[in-house]
């Protein structure tokens, strides 16, 4: 577990999924799962979000408005992909209007396969998530290196 100096807040969006890891996304925010016992805090303001998470796959009508999401969110920052559809583009990936997954259109840190994705492994690509977070807050400014994507198994825990 990391220790940053503030809460760290994420932005959720719902690019086109199902809705079906979009419940999940909110049932981690519930008591039952609680995420917010790791000081985590959803924001509808990508101005105030360091965490960006997205689910369902990227279409020609969303893909300027995850840009814009991610853009106007300050650095550092780290983007989670939250299904199968957000990981690659799922079922509909050979769909006409479907670009794929996020990582078509802005870079993404950690991976959260599943359909749809269990909060347990919501909550552990979050926690991931802090991790990278805290790399890239420390690490010096002039020489920051990219960090590799995460990819989390099935069940849970990193790959």
């Amino acid at each position: 577990m990391t220790y940053l100096s503030k809460s760290p807040w994420i932005l959720h969006y719902d690019a086109t999924s199902c809705n079906g890891c979009d419940i999940e996304v909110l049932a981690s925010l519930t008591p039952m799962y609680d995420v917010e016992r790791f000081g985590i805090i959803n924001t509808g303001n990508p101005k105030h979000a360091d965490i960006f998470v997205i689910t369902g796959s990227v279409n020609e009508q969303n893909r300027e408005v995850v840009r814009n999401l991610y853009e106007q969110m300050p650095n550092p920052k780290v983007v989670v992909a939250v299904g199968i559809c957000a990981c690659s583009g799922g079922v509909f990936r050979e769909c006409y209007n479907v670009a794929g997954g996020i990582d078509k259109i802005i870079p993404v840190d950690v991976y959260v396969p599943g359909c749809a994705a269990r909060p347990e492994s919501i909550i552990d690509g979050i926690v991931t998530a802090l991790g990278i977070l805290e790399t890239k807050l420390n690490a010096p400014q002039s020489g920051r290196k990219e960090q590799q994507p995460v990819e989390l198994q099935q069940g849970g825990g990193a790959q």
